[in-house]
């Protein structure tokens, strides 16, 4: 698991599962599932404007982009490319 993985992996953890991950998978749907609701996904886009010195733009505030564990890495990799 790359080192990001497991950043991104902690942080939704620790901020929104009160450190319990059991059942957690890499393509689990936050929205779906219910773990990160709209104010979850303000938090987890500050944590990755300041861990991963990026700028989330509006129209980057979709589903495709922070729905998942794989879906903000793949996010992440196309930014920082």
């Amino acid at each position: 698991m790359s080192d990001m993985k497991k950043q991104i992996r902690s942080f939704v953890v620790e901020n929104f599962l009160f450190g319990n991950d059991e059942g957690l998978k890499n393509d689990t749907s936050f929205l779906d599932d219910g773990i990160i609701d709209s104010t979850g996904i303000l938090e987890l886009v500050n944590f990755l404007e300041e861990e991963f010195s990026i700028s989330v733009d509006d129209e980057e505030l979709i589903p495709e982009n922070l729905d998942s564990i794989d879906n903000v890495l793949s996010y992440l990799e196309r930014k920082r490319a």
